[in-house]
């Protein structure tokens, strides 16, 4: 056979190899875990002290990306380094399946605390430190017993002041008087009293949301019967802002676009629910007050001016007050009244331009989202706390009142629908605003490690 005969015999086999992929997957499936050369009690204790470590940052209100990748370094120091995280809304599961040990697999049930930074600040310290090398185990778990049984930083009449600060500060960023700022404080602070007596009762939250939305509603009714001289409506306003504040509405769009949409559907339709609760508690004190004739009135924001000195300083002083609300260190606290203040700012800036409602809130959120991200590590505050904070000022909770008063007072379905959907629209794009900011902020922050970019693949579409 001649040369050129075995030439275009090999002629196959080149072209195999020309299109043929070279080198493993991406990402790897379904690898064995390597031995960690680590006994069965030690990596029974060391799962352990992080499964009680997500747990925690899960009851306070921490992301799931934040989460899993917090219980992956705190593991990881201790030698388990092929462990495997999952998570619903209301459980933490974590394995472990080496060679040289038998299996392990700990599951915790989470009971919601409500937003707390302090604690979580804590929490995040003490991870720090172990993934430092600085902690053994014992002195791990106790260090985090001390953190979860700490007292509050402060008693419970100054926390007390955080709620009916909100509202005063919302009640001035729409151009209410400093009685109307009273009022709306004033009925706050009832309606917070009010809710934590239902939650010691036992009473569903949809159902708290409710009433505390309707006690808000009544109180403008109330005023509006007895002839004061004030905009009752921005007590209404006031009071949906506090209740839409404490909703995880950011929480469930990280965890949906990081890749976790279990928790991200579960805390989405919670979401939901509670705000139908809010629906339907203003709706509800609406409707009898049309049946009795009372004459309620909206005024258009449009017409109102406020200064931007004086909405700037509103701004800022609503994002300590909602820091002082969630237990946030003083620290903290100084830090949300810059978040208040920066994201305000921005979304006048692009105000200017002509952007519209949501596109300013998104751009703000962004920017809030990015400083929270890249400087809460060097602040020492949590950098959700920025993030959220930053937004408050900026909920749509006169949006939503007159939407609703549209279609229950005035009969206007489709007017009152399409002012709604515009609020939605504002809501979703501050919580969207605020993970891109967190995404982009993350690499500055010092926090993209291998466990942060594991936890960050699950949103990639990887082959």
């Amino acid at each position: 056979m001649s040369e050129r005969s075995q030439g275009w015999g090999r002629l196959p086999e080149r072209a195999r190899r020309a299109v043929s992929g070279s080198g493993p997957p991406t990402e790897p499936l379904a690898l064995r875990a390597a031995p960690s050369g680590v006994d069965a009690a030690t990596a029974r204790s060391a799962l352990s002290l992080g499964l009680r470590v997500g747990e925690a940052m899960m009851a306070v209100g921490a992301s799931a990306a934040d989460v899993t990748a917090t219980v992956l370094r705190v593991a990881a120091a201790y030698g388990l380094t092929s462990c495997q995280v999952d998570m619903t809304f209301t459980s933490l599961t974590i394995g472990y399946d080496p060679d040289d040990v038998p299996p392990i697999v700990l599951m915790r049930i989470v009971r919601p605390r409500g937003v707390d930074y302090e604690r979580l600040q804590g929490i995040t310290d003490l991870a720090a430190r172990v993934t430092g090398g600085r902690l053994g185990l014992e002195d791990a778990h106790r260090g985090l017993d001390e953190v979860l049984s700490a007292p509050h930083p402060y008693r419970r009449a100054i926390h007390a002041l955080g709620w009916p600060g909100v509202a005063a500060c919302v009640a001035f960023l729409l151009g209410g008087s400093w009685l109307v700022a009273v009022v709306a404080g004033t009925t706050t602070a009832v309606v917070e009293r009010t809710i934590r007596l239902l939650n010691r009762r036992g009473l569903p939250v949809f159902f708290q949301q409710a009433a505390g939305a309707a006690i808000a509603t009544g109180t403008a009714v109330l005023l509006v019967v007895a002839g004061a001289q004030i905009r009752a409506s921005l007590v209404v306003a006031a009071g949906i802002v506090v209740l839409l504040a404490g909703l995880s509405l950011v929480g469930a769009a990280e965890d949906a676009i990081s890749g976790f949409p279990v928790t991200a559907a579960a805390r989405a339709f919670e979401v939901v629910t509670l705000t139908t609760g809010i629906v339907v508690g203003i709706a509800a004190v609406l409707d009898v007050a049309r049946r009795w004739e009372v004459p309620l009135r909206v005024i258009d924001p449009a017409t109102v001016t406020v200064p931007f000195a004086v909405s700037l300083a509103a701004a800022a002083a609503m994002g300590g007050s909602w820091a002082l609300a969630s237990y946030g260190r003083p620290r903290a606290i100084g830090v949300a009244v810059a978040a208040g203040a920066l994201a305000w700012a921005t979304a006048a800036a692009a105000d200017l331009v002509g952007a519209g409602p949501a596109v300013a809130g998104g751009a703000a959120a962004a920017v809030v989202g990015f400083c929270g991200e890249a400087l809460g590590d060097r602040l020492r505050v949590p950098a959700l706390l920025v993030a959220v904070c930053g937004i408050v000022p900026l909920l749509p909770g006169l949006a939503i009142y007159r939407g609703l008063f549209a279609v229950v007072v005035d009969g206007d379905v489709a007017g009152g629908t399409a002012g709604l959907v515009g609020a939605a629209a504002v809501g979703l794009a501050l919580a969207a605003g605020v993970v891109l900011g967190r995404y982009l902020g993350r690499p500055l922050g010092g926090g993209l490690d291998r466990f942060e970019r594991r936890v960050r693949r699950r949103a990639s579409l990887v082959d």
